[in-house]
């Protein structure tokens, strides 16, 4: 499936069963995200149904959220904030108006926040800014994919969702070994039942390629963890707070992101 209009209809019933799974459920965290994803959903399918045009502003809108969260949750400076908010977009944008200038592009917007430590003089904390300012960059960089890939992200995102969720009540439900010391809460157990939803869904829409099941099964736990690293790392829970019933929007797509690069990379 290649079209938004032909995943609608699936995506719906996803949403429906996953409501009345979370109403069975009786736990406030899962009904809450289902009301995030519910409103999410829609505008996901209206962005990519205009367009690369449109698949650009959602991609550039998600990501200037998130590095905003990520810059607060890292304790960057104002002026580096403003120019990692300004740097994110580049990517998407550019894969959308001048895909091969990409790199070029991606290659300037990392000097220029490596540069705003440098440039300020900061001796004592310029290092530890230059190296949040930088993996900001790249970690929201894979959000061209969202403009490159077309309207088969959607498919992707449904998975990569999916499988989230249902790790998340995998590993709670069944427990056993902890999956890494990263994020002691998270399970081998979880990690199994997310890859069979994910690559399911796949299977489902239409969308099952050796690439995109590496991307989901691989690729989305180890995005889950990068997140965690870095909030441990920071000493923090949730990468912001403003979601309801799930934290912010960076938590949301932490596995999405690195989903996403290795959708592009191996696609």
């Amino acid at each position: 499936m290649t079209e938004v209009a032909d995943l609608v209809p699936y995506l719906a019933g996803t949403l429906f069963v996953g409501g009345i799974a979370a109403g069975l459920s009786k736990r406030r965290e899962y009904v809450l995200r289902w009301c995030a994803w519910a409103v999410g959903v829609p505008v996901v399918v209206v962005a990519l149904d205009m367009g690369p045009g449109g698949a650009a502003a959602l991609a550039a809108s998600a990501g200037v959220a998130c590095a905003v969260e990520y810059a607060a949750l890292t304790g960057l400076p104002r002026l580096d904030r403003v120019v990692l908010a300004a740097a994110v977009p580049v990517a998407p944008v550019t894969a959308w108006l001048a895909p091969g200038h990409l790199p070029r592009l991606l290659a300037l917007t990392l000097a220029a926040v490596a540069l705003v430590p440098v440039l300020a003089g900061d001796a004592a904390g310029g290092l530890s800014r230059l190296c949040f300012g930088v993996l900001g960059v790249i970690w929201f960089a894979p959000l061209a994919g969202v403009v490159l890939l077309g309207p088969e992200i959607l498919a992707l995102f449904a998975a990569v969702s999916i499988a989230d969720i249902t790790a998340s009540f995998g590993g709670r439900s069944l427990g056993g070994p902890p999956l890494s010391r990263l994020s002691p809460s998270k399970h081998w157990s979880g990690l199994l039942t997310g890859t069979v939803t994910g690559l399911g869904t796949l299977a489902v829409l239409g969308a099952f390629t050796p690439a995109w099941a590496v991307a989901v099964a691989v690729g989305a736990p180890l995005g889950d963890l990068l997140e965690s690293m870095v909030k441990r790392g920071v000493e923090a829970k949730d990468s912001a707070s403003w979601l309801a019933g799930a934290g912010g929007l960076l938590d949301r797509l932490d596995s999405f992101l690195m989903a996403l690069v290795l959708a592009v990379a191996l696609g």
